[in-house]
């Protein structure tokens, strides 16, 4: 199943100068379908969750959803005891995790205050989706992407691509 995304450039304070973070996530359409098929389904609460991959790659390989605890529309939180084992299962396998993802109900897919102040993870890319226009009906959702490093914020552009053969990351 495939779903629509919206790849929007626009920001919530206007336009900025280009990122200085860089980086372009590049990531499988099967990866999508199943980050926007998550936040679909949680809504109207949010939906987070990482996509790990082989350390050094930073090619999004296995999508773990997670459990929003706070199970709130405003407010994500990992489960403590869960993010606890999905990091004993990267460590085992030597993986990281590229992708760190969550949805936003009601605002679009730009990161709040909290996000930035919750982002931990310097080399991973931070995932939004906006499920705001069609909740969890059929419809496009805003899906985009940024590096968040020590509460500084830079979109990065975001290519789909249908698998990662011969379409080496960037």
């Amino acid at each position: 199943m495939s779903h629509n995304v919206d790849l929007r450039r626009d920001r919530p304070d206007g336009p900025r100068a280009p990122p200085t973070l860089g980086g372009v996530l590049v990531i499988e359409q099967e990866i999508v379908n199943a980050i926007v098929a998550h936040a679909k389904k949680d809504h109207p609460d949010e939906a987070c969750g990482v996509v790990t991959g082989p350390e050094g790659s930073d090619r999004p390989t296995r999508f773990v959803p997670m459990l929003n605890a706070a199970m709130s529309p405003t407010f994500y939180e990992f489960d403590s005891a869960d993010l606890l084992a999905l990091y004993q299962e990267m460590d085992a396998q030597v993986e990281v995790p590229v992708v760190v993802y969550h949805s936003h109900t009601a605002t679009q897919a730009y990161p709040s205050r909290t996000d930035i102040g919750l982002a931990m993870e310097p080399d991973a890319h931070y995932l939004l989706v906006s499920t705001r226009e069609h909740g969890n009906a059929p419809g496009d959702v805003e899906l985009r992407s940024y590096r968040i490093r020590d509460g500084e914020v830079a979109e990065e552009p975001v290519r789909v691509v249908a698998s990662y053969d011969g379409d080496p990351p960037e």
